[in-house]
């Protein structure tokens, strides 16, 4: 039988949440402020990071933490009038990022990683989106010996834990792989696990079209107008009202307004990063996405241009840009890389929706009846939309789930 469906939320986890159900006979409606894919899943490193097992976590050593509070780096970033609303949410994400605590997260988190480049497959091909993937890995390179090796060992761990795959490179080699670079790198470390993705903008887009193929349909329409309407969903679209028997929240870094007007509190912040897109200046070709791991700032070769993305802000969602960051990476990067003109006519920016323990939320809401819950990816909203949209289509629709997702259930947050 066909039950209607909205989806709330039109990026990669929402899109391909929408497909899914689609796909196991649920009539779906997608619903976005915007066209899918123009937020969060509009900018970022453009990496299906199959490698990304252990979550990004808070730094522990007091060394560290000391120079980030000079605030002058490229990796991360504050707006001191913001700290006082965060306190609690970066206490709790310290606190989760202790040693111990930290590997029993990458442990319960690796599931959902190790599916990411199966399930984009799946709708990659389904889509023919091919011609945006790249299946050559991507690369971080260092500056100094110490890093270098610190970064092999661990890659050696996770090879042993999780069975990912990787190239250690000499100055050689990168001399080899990458003939524009310059400075003095003393290695590098290619993971050959990952995808890359030329446009991810384009592949969000791709993905809507093969929904709307299979018979969904999107529509505009905001959040704010979602209520309870029996014992089904009702919300507002520019083109009239719309009700289904169950809702998916899909809304990134807004969820937590949605849930806050029902009743929950999802400690959910904010990681907000920037990008520009550059032309290679002269001849210079870049062959790989790739990280200067000791400055903080990636380097992508987009179609559009060579894009350079920025670490973390920690900041207001909706504060005004301060790409700072992008400024300082700029100033680094033009001695790594022949770039020339900006592209761009304003920096990008976007939030990262992030939950203190490093882990989404995927699930039934605690209590609603037809309410489910896809937000809080953090950094990986990209390599995980289509195996979080599988496994909630699949627990939706009565069906055993392809990983046991009871360590991301919202009601960690809300029992």
């Amino acid at each position: 039988m066909s039950k209607d469906v909205i989806v709330l939320g039109a990026g990669i986890v929402g899109v391909s949440t929408a497909i899914h159900l689609q796909r196991r006979g649920r009539q779906v409606t997608l619903v976005d402020r915007k066209l899918p894919g123009e937020e969060t899943s509009f900018g970022n490193a453009g990496l299906i990071q199959r490698e990304g097992v252990v979550p990004y976590g808070f730094p522990q050593q007091i060394g560290v933490l000391v120079r980030y509070a000079f605030n002058n780096r490229i990796d991360a970033h504050y707006h001191l009038r913001a700290l006082p609303g965060q306190l609690a949410f970066l206490a709790r994400y310290w606190w989760h990022s202790n040693t111990k605590r930290h590997e029993i997260i990458a442990r319960a988190y690796a599931p959902l990683i190790q599916h990411s480049i199966s399930e984009h497959n799946d709708l990659v091909q389904a889509s023919g989106a091919e011609e945006l993937i790249r299946k050559n890995g991507w690369m971080e390179i260092f500056r100094s010996n110490a890093k270098r090796d610190a970064e092999f060992a661990e890659a050696e761990r996770l090879k042993r834990e999780f069975g990912l795959t990787f190239d250690a490179l000499n100055s050689a080699d990168l001399a080899r792989l990458e003939p524009h670079i310059k400075g003095s790198f003393s290695g590098g470390l290619r993971w050959r696990d990952p995808w890359s993705v030329l446009d991810p903008h384009g592949l969000t887009s791709a993905y809507r079209r093969y929904f709307e193929s299979l018979g969904g349909r999107f529509a505009t329409g905001d959040a704010a107008t979602l209520g309870q309407a029996g014992s089904g969903w009702r919300m507002m679209t520019d083109d009239g009202p719309l009700q289904a028997d169950e809702a998916v929240l899909a809304l990134g870094p807004w969820a937590s307004e949605a849930t806050r007007r029902l009743g929950y509190a999802f400690p959910l912040g904010v990681k907000r990063g920037y990008h520009m897109h550059y032309a290679p200046a002269g001849n210079a070709i870049l062959n790989n996405w790739t990280l200067d791991a000791e400055r903080g700032y990636f380097l992508a070769p987009m179609k559009r241009g060579i894009r350079l993305t920025t670490g973390a802000e920690f900041a207001a969602r909706d504060a005004p840009k301060t790409p700072v960051q992008l400024d300082r990476a700029e100033a680094v990067a033009r001695e790594t890389f022949p770039l020339g003109e900006r592209l761009d006519p304003e920096p990008w920016m976007g939030a990262r929706p992030c939950t203190p323990d490093m882990m989404p939320i995927i699930g039934k809401a605690p209590r609603h009846k037809g309410l489910w819950f896809a937000f809080g990816h953090a950094h990986h909203g990209l390599t995980l939309g289509p195996v979080t949209g599988r496994v909630l289509a699949e627990l939706m629709t009565g069906e055993t789930p392809l990983i046991d997702i009871s360590a991301y259930g919202p009601e960690r947050f809300n029992p």
